[in-house]
């Protein structure tokens, strides 16, 4: 039997076994972070922040553990990272099923697409931290654009 911290490890990083998901594991990932939002939404946003960070520190943490067990680097059972790519996406973001949609969509365009400095994470850095390092720049540049469309609609006296 394996030890509790691998048990452990795996639970998260697979975002409570949902990186199974045969087809499309990022994207269902993606989708499992969802009703996580959905209860940070509506915390303080400094509560979600230091939530976000948390999770972000247990993604590491796990995403490397599960890494040795799973014998592969950034397996694709391994789902925290666009947990913790979407929880930041939606950072300071109104709670609206459009921007929620939104937020999916960019996300996951960004984190395929991986632009500079996502790639370089992926790429060159090790263990959790590359795995997850990716998925956060992806959350930053998905959360970007929904905060310039906030903007935009403000600007034109339609917005939230």
């Amino acid at each position: 039997m394996k030890p509790l911290s691998d048990r452990l490890a795996i639970v998260i990083a697979t975002g409570i076994y949902t990186g199974y998901c045969p087809i499309v594991p990022g994207t269902v990932g993606t989708v499992t972070a969802i009703p996580f939002f959905l209860l940070l939404s509506r915390l303080d946003p400094l509560i979600y922040g230091v939530a976000t960070v948390i999770v972000f520190l247990l993604g590491v943490w796990s995403s490397g553990r599960a890494e040795g067990i799973l014998m592969r680097k950034d397996a694709p059972p391994i789902v925290i990272d666009e947990i913790v790519g979407f929880l930041v996406t939606m950072f300071l973001v109104p709670l609206s099923v459009t921007y929620v949609v939104l937020g999916f969509f960019f996300f996951r365009l960004f984190d395929i697409v991986k632009p500079y400095p996502a790639s370089l994470m992926n790429d060159k850095v090790k263990g959790g931290w590359g795995v997850v390092l990716d998925d956060l720049f992806a959350g930053v540049y998905a959360n970007l654009c929904i905060q310039a469309i906030r903007l935009g609609l403000n600007v034109f006296g339609m917005g939230t």
